[in-house]
């Protein structure tokens, strides 16, 4: 044989179709799974997929929104980006919901869109939408940023580009748009290399101030949250901490990053905040925010720190320039990725003494005074739903759930229970334990821990409402189909409790849009391939649980809940009293 024919076998065996360099690109980054619902307009990717298959999972979902909450959890899990495949029109809008979670929860993720053949563009061709007009990247918008790839030559470049824009600063959802006649197209491009993403470090000069800061203050507190934490930069945390004494708060649904169980915590600062700890964070002198944005809920509306420029003195760390300033005006703002920054506040020279080791011990203490059980006056001792003590239930849950269980919820007042009053041993411990929305999306919990029991193997736990279930439990299929093994607990209290909440605080007793029809989710999930349980009775809820634990299976437990008991500290029907009087 020639030289010359040697040479044509070589390059015809180097290249392949776009779809499966993609595939291949995604496996260069580290990527093993890859959540979403097939679709016409990516079928070259899908069966680069099957190519690939002992190298990479595609995890067959069952609706858009359910797969891109499984991704955002993806990259909550690895630091990693999470990756979504959805197609054309109905597949993006119905994934948005992922893409915009990921976003506010400044989670690294990559979106990917099957789309129109380029022939077909522009002429409102079947399910086709401007995806960079309807993804718009801005702080006001869903992604970080928006591109369309029409030359399959350069898939390794937009992907590259795409898992680096995803991880470095504020991390967030990149969208790449694929047209489907590019994926068929013959290429002999190769995928770069695994990035890692870029640390931004504090200058000396601003650790030299935040140290004065320290030195003058009286009452400071730390507030710890956001994305890009590891093991080790939880660490640097917990002996800064350490080293000066300082109490710290986790942000809303970032109760994972400061260990629960650490005499330095003081519990969790959003939604339903101990009422103390609110008070303390509005009389510190010196708040030292590392990581989150202080958005609306951390910061119960805007009130413990006001805007634009708070009462306290005000630290902010953040891994984005363009979140610093932006909506509280710092008298020090750092930019610095949770690595270096923890890393540099670690070796920050403390004092001898402090002057707020009271302060500190003393939040502690209200912390875990928060933790008892608090008894709902007015809560009927019986009803027809059945009495079910839930501070006794996460008692439970904290006895027999192991240190590096995954706790997933979506939104709803149902999570408060498991807020206030299941522990974390944190991130520092090795593991990443909560998965939960900051944007408050319904519906995330259920696919968020299939996601986690896909990728890790741990046990996963799921609370949900009745409501918040309805969003997206046909993923319970997609968890029978993959192995995957998780424990929902689902609280049955036949209304969208928050609205429902809201509803009787703001025009009480005009309840409209709030009550639930249900049906009866114990044998929903055994038609999904789950164990189904329903219990009325606390007694009934240990035997349930451990039962689930052992069971290879997955397994529902429906728990009857009292409309009354809407809150961790208040019943429904106080909430309605008061509104009425100060009408």
């Amino acid at each position: 044989m020639s030289d010359q024919k040697v040479k044509l076998q070589e390059v015809q065996s180097s290249s392949q179709i776009g779809g499966h360099l993609l595939v291949e690109c995604l496996i260069a980054q580290g990527v093993t799974h890859a959540f979403g619902v097939p679709g016409e307009s990516y079928l070259a990717a899908l069966d680069g997929f099957h190519k690939y298959q002992d190298q990479i999972q595609f995890v067959t979902c069952r609706q858009e929104g359910g797969a891109a909450f499984m991704a955002d959890a993806q990259g909550r899990l690895t630091g990693r980006p999470g990756v979504c495949f959805v197609t054309r029109g109905p597949g993006a809008t119905n994934a948005s919901i992922g893409v915009h979670t990921a976003f506010q929860d400044s989670t690294p993720m990559v979106l990917f869109v099957g789309d129109v053949a380029t022939e077909t563009r522009d002429r409102e061709a079947f399910q086709e939408v401007d995806f960079c007009s309807f993804f718009g990247p801005s702080t006001k918008g869903m992604a970080k940023r928006v591109e369309r790839i029409d030359d399959a030559s350069r898939i390794p470049e937009y992907v590259a580009r795409a898992f680096a824009t995803a991880m470095n600063g504020r991390p967030g959802p990149v969208v790449l748009v694929l047209p489907e006649d590019m994926l068929t197209h013959e290429v002999s491009s190769r995928p770069l290399p695994q990035l890692e993403p870029v640390q931004a470090w504090s200058d000396p000069g601003s650790l030299r101030e935040l140290r004065e800061l320290l030195l003058q203050a009286q009452r400071p507190f730390v507030i710890a949250g956001g994305g890009g934490w590891t093991p080790q930069s939880a660490q640097a945390l917990q002996r800064f901490a350490e080293n000066w004494q300082l109490p710290v708060g986790n942000a809303f649904r970032f109760q994972d990053t400061f260990d629960n169980f650490h005499p330095l915590y003081a519990g969790d600062v959003g939604i339903g905040i101990n009422p103390k700890l609110a008070q303390r964070i509005k009389d510190s002198d010196l708040i030292i925010a590392i990581g989150p944005r202080l958005g609306e809920m951390t910061t119960s509306g805007y009130t413990l720190l006001e805007v634009p420029k708070p009462k306290q003195k005000l630290v902010h760390i953040h891994a984005s320039a363009e979140e610093l300033n932006r909506v509280y005006h710092a008298d020090l703002a750092i930019c610095a990725s949770m690595n270096a920054a923890a890393r540099s506040l670690e070796v920050l020279t403390a004092p001898s003494s402090v002057a707020w080791t009271d302060w500190a011990a003393q939040a502690n203490a209200d912390y875990l005074a928060n933790t008892l059980p608090q008894t709902l006056a007015g809560l009927p001792a019986d009803s027809a739903q059945g009495l079910v003590n839930m501070p006794e239930v996460i008692s439970v849950l904290q006895r027999h759930l192991p240190a590096d269980a995954v706790l997933t919820n979506g939104a709803g007042n149902f999570a408060s229970w498991v807020h206030r009053y299941y522990k974390h041993h944190g991130i520092s411990k090795g593991f990443k334990t909560q998965l939960a929305p900051t944007v408050g999306a319904m519906g995330y919990g259920v696919p968020a821990g299939i996601a986690a029991a896909v990728l890790t193997g741990r046990v996963v736990f799921t609370i949900a409402g009745d409501g918040d279930f309805l969003m997206n439990g046909q993923e319970l299929a997609t968890a029978a189909q993959h192995g995957a093994k998780t424990i929902v607990v689902l609280l049955n209290n036949g209304m969208y409790g928050t609205i429902r909440m809201h509803q009787e605080r703001d025009f009480p007793t005009h309840n409209m849009g709030s009550h639930l029809n249900n049906p009866n989710f114990a044998n929903l999930a055994k038609a999904y391939g789950y164990e189904g349980v329903r219990i009325s009775k606390t007694e009934e809820f240990e035997p349930a649980l451990t039962a689930a634990l052992a069971r290879n299976q997955g397994t529902l437990i429906e728990i009857m809940l009292d409309p009354e008991a809407i809150t961790t500290r208040v019943t429904l029907s106080a909430i309605t009293q008061n509104a009425l009087k100060t009408k």
